[in-house]
């Protein structure tokens, strides 16, 4: 190479043995957090407590611990205590420093990678306290052990002192006190109901443990404390709480096979959706794995046998499917094995084939026993099943049509949709406008080439009373399905969705949010990807119009009206001023609503996501479900802090 060439490729930017960098300690975990906690948001923040709070419920997992304790801090710190038996203190061998250090300080440290100290654990990755330390501006670490509290504190991971032994103890466990680095998380602040949810959970989990919360950032501090005997038992009970339940009890088993602790627990409920909660070492597993596919299996056959035997169905043309003994159903299955193997970082998924076998032999054992000795409750449960049966016949029937005829029809849109020109999913944007004449302003007030308008008459069905049979003879509703391409049901399939912004447009009354709510709902249980994707909005039209000669603003709050009449009246000065509350999207006309609704420039839209899928699930059901009670419950609680209320 020549002198030259070598002197424009430097010029460039260098890359030689001076530019490989190597991360040290934990260093790699401030450098890219991401890796180790999923993400920097709310929930990753809150995920620093799980961590500390894990190696507690591992300690009582194990036997050592009885009592768990969380404080939350003035200045965004939080303590995690437990009496377990203590951070080992002594030189580590290999390290040549404290244990306790070492742990606090290096990845994959720790006694749950071998030897016997843990048979049960559920920080097998090596993302724990020492990423719990790499993220937090100071940690403070207490450890009593051997007749003494050993003390050390650290600044974002790395230590101030040397582990000291400090006055006598005569009990044992670890004490952790973390404030999370602000310049990892753009938004430190601990949520109460998100922690408390997470420890009751916990709780549930393993009996006979007490967890207590202390909010100390206000007084008078907020206590909160969990204890549970009856393990999934109580747990499918409290889940279940506002539910209509076919079964006077429910099913539940707790054994171990060989070296795999098993425990199931589920309910019939008469409702639609299914409610299936995985656990493996105390960890959920939102995604399932290799534990929820062995209590499906061992439902579905069990069931299907003591259908045959009894004679509710004749032969293998007639068994039932695992769609058709899941609708209804409310499960939770928890699983603690010695070494678990995660699919992914943030442990969505169990991949351990010895946890499938397990579930499947104890759930199939157990529920043979319990049909026999609850027969009542066992005809409940298959006459559930064999009427879901039935609507699942009439359901695949029903969406052939709807997409047969989307076929016969070469894909003909609904008539009332106004499509967009272009083709690219990427920029289209499909509007759902409540009413006609809605709609006829949208037609006339969009962007033609990525915008396309859908305007819906009336209320549609509320889908959680209903059936995907039934569903789709609402006219509205199929418009909605063949409009948006992904079909529903078996057939989704999110590769044919037609626009990467769908937007539900509604007034901004009660019967505008109503409408949104059924549409929520729609989306929510048979199109949760398009929520998952992030592909579904709310459109923020204005509240108000206000003129005052020739100047024209737009406000959406009541405080932005109050502000911009002060700002253009001069000091309450009114006079040539007009205000107008907008009562439906209808009275807009069509460049209003363009320059306020739908152009990109200048329009307010509200990404949907879904933070808390359980939560959510008992939020719909709540809302739009049969039970009158519960919901008449949570407007009383709530009705002193409703806004914006339309009389």
């Amino acid at each position: 190479m020549s002198k030259e060439k070598h002197k424009k490729i430097e010029q460039k930017g260098s890359y030689s043995a001076k530019d490989i960098y190597v991360l040290e300690g934990l260093d790699p975990v401030r450098k890219r957090p991401g890796m180790y906690i999923g993400t920097t948001d709310t929930a990753g923040l809150h995920h620093l407590i799980w961590e500390v709070v894990d190696n507690s419920i591992d300690e009582a997992m194990g036997g050592y611990a009885k009592n768990i304790r969380v404080d939350l801090l003035p200045g965004n710190k939080v303590s995690v205590s437990d009496d377990g038996r203590g951070i080992p203190v002594e030189t580590h061998k290999q390290t040549k420093k404290s244990a306790l250090e070492t742990v606090m300080t290096t990845l994959h440290a720790g006694g749950k990678f071998g030897g016997e100290s843990y048979k049960v654990s559920g920080g097998l990755h090596g993302v724990g306290v020492s990423v719990v330390n790499a993220l937090s501006s100071w940690l403070k670490v207490e450890v009593c052990r051997d007749g003494y509290v050993w003390v050390q504190e650290y600044e974002r991971g790395k230590p101030q002192y040397k582990v000291k032994k400090t006055v006598k103890s005569d009990t044992t466990g670890t004490k952790v006190t973390f404030r999370p680095d602000d310049a990892v998380f753009p938004k430190v602040e601990w949520n109460l109901k998100i922690i408390m949810d997470h420890l009751r959970q916990q709780a549930f989990l393993t009996k006979g443990v007490t967890i207590e919360i202390i909010d100390q950032r206000t007084l008078p501090a907020q206590y909160q404390g969990f204890y549970f005997d009856g393990g999934l038992l109580s747990f499918i009970r409290y889940v279940n709480k506002n539910e209509k339940p076919l079964q006077e009890d429910p099913f539940y088993v707790h054994k171990q096979l060989e070296k795999i602790e098993v425990e199931v627990a589920c309910i019939y409920n008469n409702e639609l959706e299914t409610k299936e909660l995985s656990f493996a070492n105390n960890i959920y597993t939102p995604d399932g794995g290799m534990h929820l596919t062995g209590f499906r299996s061992a439902l579905t056959r069990s069931l299907n046998d003591y259908a045959n035997s009894e004679g509710y169905i004749k032969g293998k043309d007639d068994n039932l499917t695992g769609e058709d003994v899941r609708e209804g159903l409310s499960a939770i299955i928890s699983v603690k094995l010695p070494e678990p193997q995660f699919e992914g970082q943030t442990k969505a998924r169990l991949g351990n084939t010895e946890a499938r076998t397990a579930v499947e032999s104890v759930t199939g054992e157990g529920l043979k026993d319990w049909l026999e000795r609850h027969p009542a409750d066992a005809r409940r449960m298959i006459e559930k099943c064999l009427l879901s049966a039935k609507a699942r016949k009439a359901a695949k029937a029903a969406k052939d049509t709807v997409l047969r005829k989307g076929a016969l029809d070469g894909l003909t849109l609904p008539g009332k949709l106004a499509d967009c020109s272009s083709r690219n999913p990427e920029e289209s944007e499909l509007f759902i406008v409540e009413g006609d004449s809605a709609g006829g302003s949208a037609k006339q007030g969009r962007d033609r080439r990525t915008q396309a308008i859908l305007p819906l008459k009336g209320k549609i069905l509320n889908v959680e009373k209903s059936r995907i049979d039934k569903m789709l003879l609402n006219k509205e509703i199929r418009a909605l399905v063949v409009a948006i391409g992904t079909a529903i049901g078996e057939e989704f399939d999110i590769t044919g969705l037609r626009y990467h912004k769908i937007v539900l447009m509604t007034d901004a009354d009660t019967d505008g949010a109503h409408i949104r709510t059924l549409l929520l709902t729609l989306f929510y249980r048979y199109f949760p990807k398009i929520i998952e994707g992030g592909y579904l909005y709310i459109a923020q039209p204005p509240l108000y119009r206000i003129q005052k000669n020739k100047e024209i603003h737009y406000a959406y709050k009541d405080e932005e009206k109050d502000k911009l009449v002060k700002q253009l009246g001069k000091g309450g000065e009114e006079k040539g001023m007009s205000i107008q509350r907008y009562k439906g999207l209808g009275e807009m006309n069509p460049d209003q609503l363009w320059e306020t609704t739908l152009n990109p420039a200048s329009r307010v839209l509200k990404q949907v996501m879904v933070d808390d899928a359980a939560q959510a699930d008992k939020l719909f059901d709540i809302l739009m479900g049969e039970e009158v009670e519960p919901r008449k419950n949570f407007i009383q609680d709530r009705a002193l802090s409703v806004k914006n209320l339309d009389v």
